[in-house]
């Protein structure tokens, strides 16, 4: 897999955009792509002009109603709750910021991890 530094970029100016607590998000390469964590929790992630997030059950089927997103699927092994942002919707600020604070909701909503 191969990073994407201008989703990277994107995916940090939404953070931003949010205001996200710079003290609680820290950034982890990880499965060939890149990995944001808010308080050790995975909340996004893109690698090769996708985007990953960390929507939670509750916004899933919302989530999945967006176009250009499909649940996360790996090694046939469907993860609800994960949903993967793909084409032209990526470059869409307001779907980015939707899915963004979704996965802020579900992640903000479990415990630290030490």
């Amino acid at each position: 897999m191969v990073r994407d530094p201008g989703l990277e970029e994107m995916l940090h100016e939404d953070l931003a955009a949010l205001e996200v607590e710079a003290s609680r998000l820290t950034e982890k390469p990880m499965f060939g792509g890149l990995c944001f964590l808010l308080d050790g929790h995975m909340l996004c992630a893109c690698r090769e002009d996708r985007a990953m997030y960390r929507v939670g059950r509750a916004h899933e089927a919302q989530a999945l109603a967006l176009a250009d997103t499909r649940r996360m699927v790996h090694n046939r092994r469907e993860y609800p709750g994960w949903a993967w942002l793909t084409g032209e919707s990526l470059s869409n600020d307001k779907t980015r910021a939707r899915l963004t604070a979704w996965a802020l909701d579900t992640v903000r909503a479990l415990p630290p991890k030490e």
